[in-house]
């Protein structure tokens, strides 16, 4: 049986890297992956720098990452990938999605994947996750093929608005929109 081919969409959300990193190895084994980096989530940080993460990335996978809106924009009429999955997506990628923006890599690829009925699936990594985010976050709850990880407060006393995935369910939550249904449950 060949591997799902998923989409693996990174957004600026730089502190949440290292928790993707530890579950990459896991994602790269069950599925095809083809990283998609936001033009944010190339930038240096505290921590890292965006090309060693691209090449990790890059390593990881075995695909040479989409880094560009015309390098994402041929994905969706290709069919190149059958889950796309947003991890981390930031609360500036929620509210893109939620208006349907399209002006990043991340955002143009999910447009075109969501155009052809396949599903999207969304990590979230916000510290306005039950802020200003969670308006887009309730409106994209109730959109056709839009799936969540399974998410909720990663540091209530210290940060009370900000909300995460559970970046372990992330391969649980691509294989049960692959299969039409939200893994629940969605508050983790």
């Amino acid at each position: 049986m060949d591997k799902i081919r998923l989409g693996l969409a990174l957004t600026g959300s730089y502190c949440s890297f290292g928790k993707l990193q530890a579950v990459l190895p896991a994602l790269c084994s069950r599925f095809d992956v083809l990283p998609i980096f936001s033009e944010n989530a190339l930038k240096d940080s505290r921590f890292g720098a965006g090309a060693d993460w691209l090449a990790l990335l890059a390593e990881s996978a075995g695909h040479d990452p989409v880094t560009s809106v015309a390098q994402a924009e041929p994905l969706g009429p290709q069919g190149r990938i059958d889950v796309l999955a947003i991890v981390p997506c930031t609360g500036n990628t929620l509210a893109k999605l939620s208006h349907g923006v399209t002006d990043t890599a991340v955002t143009m690829a999910a447009k075109g994947h969501l155009r052809n009925g396949k599903p999207l699936v969304i990590g979230v990594s916000t510290n306005d996750g039950l802020g200003a985010s969670a308006e887009n976050i309730g409106r994209l709850l109730v959109r056709k093929n839009v799936y969540f990880v399974p998410f909720g407060q990663d540091d209530p006393a210290a940060k009370p608005t900000s909300l995460s995935c559970r970046y372990e369910l992330v391969a649980d939550a691509v294989l049960a929109a692959r299969e039409g249904r939200q893994l629940q449950p969605i508050l983790a």
